[in-house]
């Protein structure tokens, strides 16, 4: 295997890179797990969620022995990914940037490449993977392009400080007040110091308040939510603030004669959920693993990459369209509320909640109709709410789940055309 990057070696890249503990079991799985552990990023074994008054904190359900999540800055992790795959065979070269495609007829034979030094040559190969990211150069070259989309309602900035406070080493945390969507994850800082990363995640609507005064509109976001505040008293900011204000979510079609899309390449999320790095590495992997037995087959090859592909979207469309919910930026509603309570309540509806973070658990199973409505009736029942304004959320998320409907059913048409 040949993989060909135009970076070198560590280096860094605009991601928020937490993984929950199934994207820790990936790591695993493709035995990087001591590589990553050594960057020094806290064990995060704690999900803790706040909505107004309500809070939800609990454990996750293990994933092969790993109960944990990681928040792992992207030079270190990357680099032990590549050490890692270096080690096991693949002839990784760096600063190498892919310039076009080779064709055999209607198949892709190879690749056309430059070095950073200005070479230029040509890589003949059996399947071309683009991993390039959403913005994909192989995805634009094949003419893959997004099947389904949805553009995203909430704004990214984020930065790493100092973490003074060991007592929250070990939480990945999520605050919600009004529209502001905010979290605090503990990571690595490369020299031993405790820092955690702080991303906001801001209404689409407030992206001009940030262009003119990206601090001002920092420290404003910050001092909005109360418990936000406090957990980072004493915390300095060491970096700049990063930022993303368009990347919104969708699906591609992912493989052709000769080609596929792995990772944002093929298909990404809103990244209210932090799903992308657990996904790109799931479904590199077991993009490896279907067609490492038959690439000297072309039919069989086609099969195990539509094969694939369909499993990715199956597997992703729940969360997918889970994400894109809470990536709206609407008020916290009184339906959520009672949500929070409700799950919060229990050690099993907390641990049912933070699982659906880890994909042990898909939010059609926490979130079903039954509950809602329970939901919504203790909502009703609840002193000094307005019940005209809960009928009104009511409706809203009966259109809401009836557009997800037909998206779904849409998906489903999709999939069985590709198949």
């Amino acid at each position: 295997m040949i993989a060909l990057d135009g970076a070198s070696f560590p280096s860094d890249t605009l991601s928020t890179h937490l993984l929950f503990p199934s994207g820790v079991a990936e790591i695993k799985w493709l035995g990087a797990l001591e590589r990553v552990r050594a960057l020094g990023a806290p064990e995060l074994s704690v999900g803790r969620l706040w909505a107004l008054d309500a809070e939800v904190r609990g454990t996750y359900t293990p994933v092969d022995g790993i109960n944990h999540g990681w928040c792992v800055r992207r030079a270190g992790l990357d680099h032990a990914l590549v050490e890692t795959a270096r080690d096991a065979g693949a002839d990784v070269r760096e600063r190498t940037r892919v310039t076009g495609l080779v064709r055999d007829g209607e198949r892709v034979a190879g690749v056309r490449v430059r070095t950073r030094d200005g070479e230029e040559g040509e890589i003949r190969a059996k399947l071309v993977v683009g991993a390039d990211g959403r913005r994909s150069s192989v995805a634009r070259m094949v003419g893959a392009h997004p099947w389904l989309q949805w553009r995203n309602r909430r704004i990214m900035f984020y930065a790493y400080c100092t973490d003074p406070h060991p007592q929250w080493r070990s939480i990945a945390a999520q605050w919600r007040g009004g529209r502001e969507l905010c979290t605090v994850f503990p990571c690595d800082s490369g020299d031993g110091e405790p820092w955690t990363l702080v991303l906001l995640m801001p209404p689409a609507d407030r992206a001009a308040e940030f262009q003119q005064d990206a601090e001002a509109a920092w420290t404003r976001t910050i001092d909005g939510i109360p418990p936000l505040a406090e957990r980072l008293a004493g915390c300095e900011r060491r970096t700049k603030i990063h930022s993303s204000r368009d990347h919104p979510a969708f699906f591609r079609r992912s493989h052709g004669s000769g080609w596929a899309l792995t990772g944002d390449a093929g298909h990404f999320k809103d990244p209210v959920t932090a799903q992308g790095i657990r996904d790109a590495l799931r479904f590199s992997r077991l993009l490896g693993e279907a067609v490492a037995p038959v690439l000297d087959d072309a039919r069989r090859l086609e099969e195990e990459l539509r094969g694939w592909e369909r499993r990715r979207d199956e597997e992703c469309m729940d969360m997918y369209q889970w994400s894109n919910r809470l990536g709206l930026a609407d008020d916290v509603s009184p339906l959520e509320l009672e949500a929070y309570r409700d799950l919060g309540s229990t050690p099993e509806g907390t641990r049912e909640l933070v699982d659906i973070f880890s994909r042990t658990r898909l939010p059609s199973e926490v979130f079903t109709p039954r509950r809602m409505a329970t939901w919504s009736a203790r909502a009703m029942r609840r002193n000094g709410t307005s019940r005209a304004a809960i009928a009104r959320v009511i409706a809203r998320e009966g259109g809401r789940e009836l557009a997800a409907a037909r998206e779904r059913l849409a998906a489903r048409r999709h999939m069985r055309s590709a198949a």
